[in-house]
């Protein structure tokens, strides 16, 4: 059990992933860090020699503090931001204990990042691969992340003229390979194969592909994509309403997807 204002690692990998999800700061010291430069999915690191002077930017926030073995680091940052007011927590066990639970870690340096979030860039018009692929950076890498939408013949000029990060287009690291779209690269590229995430993924990519065989829900994930592209002129207003699409088609693949639904039995019906 953890103790007082801490939170296992089992808990917080539940929470990833959802709009709820922590604030989660990385204070290993640069050591343990070079050993390992990976990162709790969403984590940004942070110095903890100068926690006085970051701190107050999380009032209002739910944060977990994590070092490599949940101890004084992250005891220590996660007690300064609650003498703030702050709501924080300590992830009990620490990197380590991350480690120990087979959970899953972003290698740094995959996604470039600056203090505003990473910029990424994709052809407009999405429908499918172009909001899960933003949906999955938003959920479980780079919460800060920005995403452009611009003419097909453009990407790769704005890619270098923006430092942005180009995908879903023929000759770059995040797009097609084979029969997987751009969804499974990103999966792979991140760390991110978990069970939930491959099942998603299926789905995604039966739809994205034309390939409805691959699961049930993928045609209707084709449809409901055609639907919200024919609603929304504006490509960021549109990934903005597809993202709770991907909560749900998420949480139904951690933990509903076993789950059917039927009309009530004749035998029940009356009394409804």
């Amino acid at each position: 059990m953890p103790s007082y204002n801490e939170i296992t690692a089992q808990q917080l990998f539940r929470l990833i992933g959802t709009p709820d999800a922590p604030v989660i700061i990385d204070v290993r010291d640069d050591e343990d860090f070079a050993n390992d430069p990976r990162m709790i999915p969403t984590a940004k690191r942070y110095d903890y020699r100068t926690a006085r002077d970051w701190v107050g930017g999380f009032a209002g926030q739910r944060v977990v503090a994590t070092c490599q073995k949940g101890l004084k680091l992250s005891h220590g940052v996660a007690a300064m931001l609650r003498a703030l007011g702050v709501s924080a927590e300590n992830l009990e066990g620490g990197h380590l204990g991350w480690i120990a639970a087979g959970l899953p870690l972003v290698p740094v340096g995959v996604v470039p990042r600056s203090d505003g979030g990473s910029v990424w860039v994709t052809r407009h018009r999405p429908k499918i691969d172009r909001i899960a692929c933003p949906w999955l950076v938003l959920r479980f890498v780079d919460p800060a992340a920005r995403f452009l939408f611009v003419a097909p013949s453009e990407v790769m000029a704005v890619a270098e003229k923006f430092g942005a990060i180009p995908f879903d287009v023929e000759g770059v690291r995040f797009s097609h390979v084979g029969d997987q779209c751009s969804f499974d690269t990103m999966l792979e590229a991140f760390g991110l194969e978990t069970e939930a995430l491959q099942r998603l993924a299926t789905v995604v990519r039966g739809a994205d592909t034309n390939r409805a065989d691959l699961a049930p829900q993928a045609a209707g994930l084709l449809a409901v994509s055609v639907g919200l592209s024919r609603m929304y002129r504006d490509d960021t207003a549109q990934l903005a309403a597809g993202l709770p699409l991907y909560d749900a088609l998420y949480r139904w693949a951690r933990d509903g997807y076993d789950e059917s639904h039927d009309w009530p039995s004749a035998g029940t019906r009356g009394g409804q």
